[in-house]
């Protein structure tokens, strides 16, 4: 369940778990007139990235983590 209070990493636990769901029992099935669709895959994969993104930024604690300036002179 997700809440206004869900952390990132309570989130990507939950991806997580998703993923596993979908990669075990797969992405859809029918027995008889009833069918489940599980959420897309690919959606799941990059949500997660995000997630991962999100909570590495918030542990490096810098705005711009991983940005570097170069100077080329003479141009």
């Amino acid at each position: 369940m997700i809440d206004n209070n869900t952390t990132p990493e309570e989130l990507l636990g939950q991806v997580n778990a998703a993923i596993t769901a979908v990669l075990a029992g797969g992405q859809s099935y029918k027995i008889g007139s009833r069918s489940l669709t599980r959420a897309d895959l690919a959606m799941l994969k990059s949500l997660r990235a995000d997630l991962r993104a999100q909570i590495a930024s918030e542990d490096s604690g810098f705005l711009l983590d991983r940005t570097f300036v170069a100077y080329f002179e003479g141009r």
